[in-house]
């Protein structure tokens, strides 16, 4: 089923984004939070006993959405939502900053936004929805001023992988894209970047 809209996640749709990623908050009860919270708070939430597991990451991502902030999009076709791309201002990703094998070579570059998670319904995927929400983050975020769109996907060399593997994309769907792939400055990954022209 095709996707009618991608929009942002603001509070007002909440109960849209807890339904889709249901009781275990999409992978292992992270609620989409890894980048966003420290590690220590993180593993404390992800190991806790049932049924508190999960639940402090939880309130992370609704706070941020009663703060007026967006964490991210999510994708709607007919039957309601069905996909999640996490895409905002990098700064907002601790994780990244802290990083031994994501951590910028400039932390202070303006205008730069980052891309770190896709999330389909097992019934979604391999249909290419996560194109189709990869586009909406590359307009969302320069509609919102970023200048640079940041991504660290995994290089699958053209074969499959288990989706939890591949939450950030593929090397190759990002370059279907037009990012340019770069090698990281202190580790083997890569970054895949776009420029985002304003129009």
């Amino acid at each position: 089923m095709p996707i009618v809209s991608i929009e942002p996640a603001t509070a007002e749709r909440w109960n849209d984004l807890e339904n889709l990623f249901g009781p275990t908050g999409a992978y292992g009860h992270c609620w989409c939070t890894f980048f966003r919270r420290r590690a220590k708070d993180y593993t404390e939430s992800t190991t806790c006993e049932r049924p508190r597991r999960g639940s402090d990451n939880k309130q992370e991502l609704r706070r941020l959405t009663l703060d007026g902030r967006v964490p991210g999009l999510i994708a709607y076709d007919e039957e309601g939502p069905c996909g999640w791309v996490s895409v905002a201002p990098r700064g907002d990703y601790v994780r990244l900053a802290r990083s031994r094998t994501l951590r910028p070579a400039d932390p202070a570059e303006p205008g730069v936004w980052a891309l770190v998670c896709f999330w389909l319904p097992p019934r979604r995927r391999r249909r290419g929805l996560g194109s189709r929400l990869l586009d909406g983050a590359i307009e969302y975020a320069r509609a919102q001023g970023a200048r640079v769109l940041e991504a660290y996907p995994v290089d699958t060399a053209g074969g499959r992988a288990p989706s939890a593997e591949v939450y950030a994309g593929t090397v190759e769907m990002f370059r279907r894209a037009g990012f340019t792939l770069v090698d990281h400055h202190t580790s083997e990954r890569t970054i895949a970047r776009l420029e985002l022209k304003q129009e």
